[in-house]
């Protein structure tokens, strides 16, 4: 799960992590009563979409009076932003962040997140900060530190300095820098975070070291611990469909392409998209409807998959097990037969009562198409899709 900036920089304060004065807000006026409580000689009024990017895409203004940031607010309540990060349809925005303005001296990049080729927590640091990361990653690698944390211990303070010298925060900045570091990986750790990012973490006029920007992302299947951050979902800012397979307990997640996948188990799922791309086809989707999915659940499925105007054929990988074969296969029949599909079903079944399940298929009086293998399932649901264009 996603949350705001806004949201992120309230965690950060009941961390101990720096960040700027300021607050929420929907409508003009709530802004002009935000920014008359700061003290500051500029204003900076910022875009909150789940999106990076929203300065260029003029999705942040600064300002210097109360009333300049109610007249900014009016102009960006409702508009939409178009980002490298948003598609081309962009996100509307609903509210902004008010807060003290700040003259960045300094600007570094900070993020932690788990490295899975590590299977642990592990911090990124950059001195360049406020770019894209991964045009450094790309360009200059030698620019980002990794430092990887062990979680039996936890982050350690040499570990700290070490990223604080690291990025030329030594002398008078290196105790804020390490004690930032340091609140960073226990709010990373106690709130069940998959990513902090931090970009620019800056030194200021003022020669303070604080979080310009802040961005978290949290672990679903870790939710259930924290009521709180449950709370801060944001539905206007997530894929419709996405949260219609989530009521469903369903794991879907859109493409762009022409190919609807329907898979049980997110290994296969994966495994299912690179041999549609490898026979010549593009997934429209990532949809995992788990171990022990029943016949209402496959028909929001097929729903929700139908919902995009792109897909052009349907491709059902099932590998039996706890979800059996027949039951899989009673519960496409069904759907097929309620919703009227009329696009091309293809499928490959393997596992427990393959057998049944391919019986209960062709004796359907259903225009299914099986597939003995993988390959060559994806063969036939990429011609289906070639032939009907």
């Amino acid at each position: 799960m996603n949350i705001h900036e806004y949201q992120a920089k309230e965690i950060f304060r009941r961390y101990g992590v720096p960040v700027a004065d300021g607050g929420v807000a929907s409508t003009p006026k709530e802004a002009e009563s935000i920014a008359r409580s700061l003290t500051t000689d500029v204003i900076a009024v910022k875009s909150q979409i789940h999106a990076g990017g929203r300065g260029k895409a003029g999705g942040i203004k600064m300002v210097k009076t109360p009333e300049e940031a109610a007249k900014a607010t009016r102009e960006l309540i409702g508009k939409v932003l178009v980002t490298h990060q948003t598609g081309p349809l962009g996100k509307q925005v609903r509210k902004v962040l008010i807060e003290a303005g700040s003259i960045p001296k300094r600007e570094f990049y900070l993020s932690i997140l788990i490295d899975r080729s590590l299977a642990r927590p592990s911090f990124l640091a950059s001195t360049e900060g406020g770019v894209d990361i991964e045009a450094v990653a790309a360009k200059s690698p030698e620019k980002i530190l990794k430092e990887p944390v062990d979680p039996a211990i936890g982050a350690q303070p040499y570990q700290a300095r070490k990223i604080a010298y690291a990025l030329g925060l030594g002398g008078p900045h290196l105790q804020a820098t390490v004690n930032l570091i340091l609140n960073v990986y226990r709010a990373f750790i106690e709130t069940d975070a998959s990513l902090i990012e931090i970009n620019p973490l800056i030194v200021d006029q003022r020669d303070r070291v604080f979080a310009l920007d802040a961005k978290m992302n949290f672990d679903d299947n870790a939710l259930y611990r924290h009521k709180d951050i449950q709370a801060m979902r944001d539905l206007n800012e997530e894929d419709p469909r996405e949260v219609e397979a989530s009521r469903f307990g369903l794991n879907y997640i859109g493409l762009d392409g022409t190919i609807a996948c329907m898979v049980n188990g997110a290994g296969l799922a994966m495994a299912t998209m690179d041999i549609i791309k490898f026979a010549g086809g593009n997934p429209a989707n990532f949809l995992d409807v788990g171990g022990s999915a029943s016949q209402e659940q496959i028909e929001h499925a097929f729903d929700i998959l139908l919902s995009d105007a792109n897909v052009k054929a349907i491709f059902i990988n099932i590998f039996g097990g706890i979800l059996r074969v027949d039951r899989l296969a009673a519960g496409v029949v069904a759907a097929a037969r309620n919703l009227k599909i009329s696009v091309p079903i293809v499928l490959r079944l393997e596992g427990t009562n393959v057998e049944e399940g391919r019986k209960i298929l062709k004796t359907s009086g259903l225009n299914f198409l099986v597939g003995e293998t993988m390959k060559e399932a994806a063969d036939l649901v990429v011609k289906a899709v070639s032939v009907g264009a």
